[in-house]
């Protein structure tokens, strides 16, 4: 971390705030706007205006195992994140909590297991979600737990969800979480897929018969069009207590918001009106959208409850969304993590309300009347109190006057003032008490800047925690485990699975300790496209290396390895960059290379000795450059040469829904281990390289893109430490941004996570970030600065690297 003096319109800004500071101490009130403000706005605060009841802020784990890794955090950096999330007064306290109900499908990110892979078998300790529901209860009690299904075991009804058996399904898991001490408020139908009515009516009827009538049933967690039935059939009216649309704002999935609709039968149904999944946004660049959806939702659409997806970007790399949610958690051998933007714009709503409290229409609207000028809603208390009044400024490109008249038995007394900068790249700028001001008959005054959220409130206990993360660092190898050590019906420490359901069990034939045993054992109802079920996990930038584990086949079919396992598809689980080794029980092999884009090819296949079904053989892929080779039982079956992929994670596979097993995975470092130096030539332009701005040694000299010339400028050492290094400097992030945009130089090397670069499926990852290096809008013109920008698989984020 680097410390920068202040400018001449930063002293400027500090002086001004001491002024204010002092006037409200000597009782003066807020200081009057400047002249030349662009907007006055007049905000109403009655407390006896009308307005409908606020049910809470939310975010979602699921729709695609997005908390995955946050599982296998050390301990110490798992507290300080789940506090980030769930206590009060410490981040986001977050007032809803929706889950997956798990159904060992892929829905996004990753496959959630069930709670009952077979029918009739209940295992009330299969993953993650109860653990995060308990501890969300934990650090809030009062929080909302919320589950909805994204898919379902395919026995269930013969594959078909709107069933008798998905009913019954529900109920079970309901009782798996009293069974952990945990009351489910809100119910959800199949997330995305429309609705049946006749299902919601007996859905309700069940959940009545069977102890849970306070178990509110949210319909249909798609889009408004149920509002229409609704409101034409009583019957169905009473069995649905929420209407839940998702992304109901402007530009939909991860789009502006800057305006948000429901519909007019959906605000003449009476019922409250959520946003049940919104979101899909960068943890920082979308923090000024999030607080839109709730200011906009309101005041366009009468929406009382906004639930953002996901909670955190606990998922590896290489998976579509990984930078989405309020955190940023994908190091768990490293334990390094941040905070975005979107939590602490979370935070400017949910440390300043409770659910139970009421909008106060006429302290709701648009900053002088127009969207783009920002918006503002009020809340106040259930007893009549207390308020709060939510700013935000984030379209808006000129400071403005605000004017509040309180009034209809609220509080008179003093005001407290939060703001968070969110288009701001420093922490320091995140939830800020601000002067307090002090009305005068109920009246007060203040400027908001344009880019800000800002919090007015007459409550108190508000703050944030300081906590930090340690550096991000490589996945070292060699790596193994035996799988003992591990949690049983859990996933296995650091593998990520992406279809099917992945446990650790009792070992089989004849063999003890436990194991990895793939448990869907029918195809699911599936919500994304279709695929074969495997797990993956380890090091982006693992390169060269021997994967390896013992197998049981246990019914007809393939077991798999992956090796330098890459992008994955969006939606696509079955699309992923990959070499895979398969082995059939026959004794078929095949060394295959499968891509992002959809296919598939035979690099190498043949026949070994038959492996037959209920005893163990041992089985390894090498990757060594372009090198691929198979191995079965010790003995090399075949060998093929693919330059496609150079580095990536390792994996675990079936070729089908059969119960197979695996033991005892190791990866094993091959071939050169050194520190290569050389060009690191772009793939955005012909010949062109990454460059030490006049080969200077100072710090903060520019790197940029020129022309590939062999000079002392552009000989770069790729380190076993993941640093890139010339003239004994670090390629460094500006400043330790994260942000979109942040621009890149040299700098002393410190160890600092904005000084991690690794090499994953051709790009520079800087795990801090969650960004790649990027040549921008790849402009290949010589002096072009580089930056961090989300990854896209451009060419302009593609880098050759010296061998």
């Amino acid at each position: 971390m680097r410390r920068h003096a202040l400018s001449g319109s930063s002293r400027r800004t500090v002086v001004a705030a001491v002024i204010l500071a002092v006037l409200a101490a000597l009782g003066l009130g807020a200081a009057a706007a400047p002249a030349g403000a662009a907007t006055t706005t007049t905000i109403s605060v009655d407390g006896t205006s009308g307005g409908r009841t606020f049910d809470g802020i939310g975010a979602i784990s699921g729709g695609g195992g997005n908390s995955r890794l946050l599982a296998d955090y050390p301990a110490a950096q798992q507290q300080q994140i789940l506090d980030y999330l769930f206590k009060p007064g410490s981040g986001a306290d977050l007032q809803i909590f929706k889950v997956e109900i798990g159904g060992d499908t892929n829905s996004t990110d990753g496959s959630e297991s069930s709670h009952e892979h077979t029918a009739g078998t209940v295992d009330c300790s299969t993953g993650y979600e109860w653990w995060l529901m308990e501890q969300a209860k934990a650090r809030n009690p009062a929080i909302k737990l919320y589950g909805l299904a994204w898919g379902a075991p395919g026995y269930l009804g013969g594959g078909n969800f709107w069933s008798t058996d998905t009913v019954n399904y529900l109920v079970s898991w309901l009782g798996c979480a009293k069974s952990h001490g945990l009351t489910i408020d809100y119910l959800g139908g199949w997330n995305e897929r429309g609705y049946n009515i006749a299902w919601y009516e007996q859905l309700r009827a069940a959940l009545n018969s069977n102890g849970y009538s306070g178990t509110q049933i949210v319909g249909a967690d798609s889009d408004w069009s149920v509002a229409n039935d609704v409101a034409s059939n009583s019957a169905f009216a009473a069995s649905v207590s929420v209407i839940g649309a998702h992304y109901p704002c402007a530009g939909g999935d991860g789009g502006s918001a800057d305006t948000c609709p429901s519909t007019s039968t959906a605000v003449g149904t009476g019922k409250p009106l959520w946003a049940s999944e919104n979101g899909s946004q960068d943890r920082d660049s979308g923090a000024p959208a999030l607080i839109r959806s709730f200011t906009r939702g309101y005041i366009d659409g009468k929406l009382t409850a906004y639930v953002n997806w996901p909670i955190a970007a606990a998922v590896y790399p290489n998976l579509p969304y990984d930078t989405d949610g309020l955190v940023l958690a994908n190091q768990p051998y490293s334990g390094a993590y941040s905070v975005g933007k979107n939590l602490w714009a979370t935070a400017q709503i949910t440390q300043f309300t409770s659910p139970g409290w009421k909008f106060v229409d006429a302290g709701s609207g648009y900053l002088g009347g127009s969207e783009s000028n920002g918006s503002y809603v009020t809340l106040k208390s259930a007893s009549g109190s207390d308020y709060s009044t939510v700013i935000e400024a984030t379209t808006a490109t000129a400071a403005q006057t605000v004017n509040v008249h309180v009034s209809g038995g609220l509080s008179t007394g003093a005001v407290h003032v939060w703001a968070t900068n969110v288009n701001s790249a420093t922490s320091g700028d995140n939830l800020v008490q601000q002067s307090t001001l002090t009305p005068s008959g109920g009246a007060y005054s203040l400027t908001v800047q344009p880019g800000y959220v800002y919090t007015l409130t007459t409550t108190t206990g508000q703050g944030r925690s300081t906590a930090q993360g340690p550096a991000a660092t490589s996945q070292p190898l060699p790596y193994s485990d035996s799988f003992d050590s591990d949690h049983a019906g859990q996933q296995p420490t650091y593998l990520s699975q992406m279809q099917g359901a992945f446990e650790v069990t009792g070992c089989a034939g004849g063999r003890s300790g436990q194991c990895v045993t793939q448990q869907a054992a029918t195809k699911p109802i599936e919500w994304d496209g279709d695929s074969a079920p495997y797990t993956f996990g380890g090091g982006p930038g693992w390169a060269n290396y021997t994967v390896a584990a013992d197998t049981l086949i246990r019914q007809a079919g393939a077991v798999q390895l992956l090796a330098r396992v890459g992008n994955q598809r969006g939606f696509d689980p079955a699309d992923i960059d990959a070499y895979y080794l398969q082995v059939s029980n026959t004794g078929a092999w095949s060394i295959l290379r499968n891509s992002s884009g959809g296919t598939q090819s035979t690099l190498a296949s043949g026949t070994t000795t038959a492996l037959g079904t209920g005893s163990w053989h041992h089985l390894a892929l090498t990757v060594n450059g372009t090198q691929l080779t198979a191995a079965v039982d010790g003995t090399t079956v075949g060998s093929a040469t693919d330059s496609s992929y150079a580095s990536g994670m390792v994996g675990l596979g079936t070729s089908g829904y059969q119960t197979d097993q695996f033991d005892n995975l190791t990866v094993t470092p091959v071939g050169s281990t050194g520190t290569p130096t050389g060009p690191i030539v772009s793939g955005a332009g012909s010949n062109k390289c990454l460059d030490d701005d006049n080969g200077s040694s100072a710090n903060g000299t520019a790197v940029q893109i020129w022309d590939c010339n062999g000079t002392g400028a552009q000989n770069w050492t790729v380190g076993s430490d993941s640093t890139v290094r010339i003239n004994g400097k670090c390629l460094d992030a500006t400043g330790a941004g994260t942000a979109n945009g942040t621009l890149t130089e040299l700098w002393d090397c410190n160890g600092g996570g904005n000084q991690q670069w690794l090499p994953q499926i051709g790009t520079l990852y800087n795990p801090a970030s969650g960004r790649c290096l990027d040549d921008p809008a790849s402009n290949t013109t010589n002096g072009t600065q580089l930056e961090l920008w989300d990854c896209n698989g451009g060419a302009n984020q593609q880098w050759k690297l010296p061998s």
